[in-house]
């Protein structure tokens, strides 16, 4: 895969697959997924600047995140799929 690094405040996050049976073994067809709102952090930027001060970031590599439904933007880097969003889009970070 190629190195990507996001600029800012972004961060890479790769989504978890979205649930194919429910907890009764019922399966879920396609068009009634709902979008994964949880996963794992790929990689994240240097953080932004703010009065001549860098903030840094609160999450990193390897970070499992929960984010809003609609957040990020999707790419395809090496058939690798990402959600691209600024670090206020994650509403929290799961610590196992």
């Amino acid at each position: 895969m190629a190195t990507f690094t996001p600029l800012s405040d972004r961060v890479a996050v790769r989504p978890e697959p979205a649930e194919e049976q429910t907890e009764s073994g019922l399966y879920i067809p396609d068009t009634a997924k709902e979008k994964p709102q949880k996963g794992t952090v790929v990689s994240v930027g240097p953080g932004k600047v703010e009065n001549g001060q860098r903030i840094e970031m609160s999450v990193q590599a390897g970070d499992h995140v929960l984010y809003g439904k609609y957040a990020g933007t999707e790419v395809t880097l090496d058939g690798d799929e990402l959600l691209i969003m600024k670090e206020s889009d994650l509403l929290g970070r799961i610590d196992d």
